[in-house]
């Protein structure tokens, strides 16, 4: 019989926050490595609003509540990531805004997002190992994607699309495995060790 004084561990928001990144990043890196075609943007848009950045933003406050400053940061930052994404692509659609002379400004802003993710990165050595993948994957995705958009190389853009599909498969693989292993009460799908104990 239980102990009805045994208090449960709380819920981990990463959970939550790694497949709503998860799925938008692999639904947009199939677009950008050509796997999708670029018309399929609009399909991404309401996810990124929804999924990609809503539920990024609810992880990121759980986060709060177990005093995780990483996991509060990069759930808080991409949440926002999406909703710029969704909120550009939809003012600039609408008129709303017009960045046909921005150049390369949308290249940059990603390539900020790199420093960003590069920065965030650096505390993923003390990290479960699958975190530590993610983030290995995320900051070169976002160079790539920011100096193909910055210096007009679609190639660098196709290659930052593949190396997406495998951090957003590698978010989605750690939903998984923080979703099973709770549910079990045991490590049952293995997440790693961090690089540095």
């Amino acid at each position: 019989m239980p102990d009805s004084n045994t208090v449960p561990a709380p819920a981990n928001p990463a959970a939550l926050g790694l497949v709503g990144f998860g799925f938008t990043t692999i639904l947009l890196s199939l677009i950008n490595a050509g796997m999708l075609p670029a018309g399929g943007e609009g399909v991404v848009v309401p996810l990124a609003l929804a999924f990609g950045g809503l539920i990024q933003l609810i992880a990121g406050l759980l986060e709060v509540r177990l005093s995780n400053t990483f996991g509060m940061t990069a759930f808080l930052s991409y949440g926002a990531f999406w909703l710029w994404f969704g909120l550009l692509q939809i003012f600039a659609h609408t008129n709303m805004i017009d960045i046909s002379a921005a150049g390369p400004t949308v290249g940059v802003a990603l390539i900020l997002w790199g420093v960003l993710t590069l920065g965030l990165w650096v505390s993923t050595f003390r990290l479960a190992r699958i975190v530590f993948l993610i983030f290995l994957t995320l900051w070169p995705t976002f160079f790539l994607l920011g100096l193909g958009a910055a210096l007009g190389q679609p190639a660098l853009g196709h290659l930052g699309g593949w190396l997406g599909l495998l951090c957003g498969s590698l978010a989605m693989y750690g939903s998984f495995a923080f979703v099973t292993n709770a549910t079990w009460g045991r490590p049952v799908v293995p997440v790693g060790g961090p690089v540095v104990p």
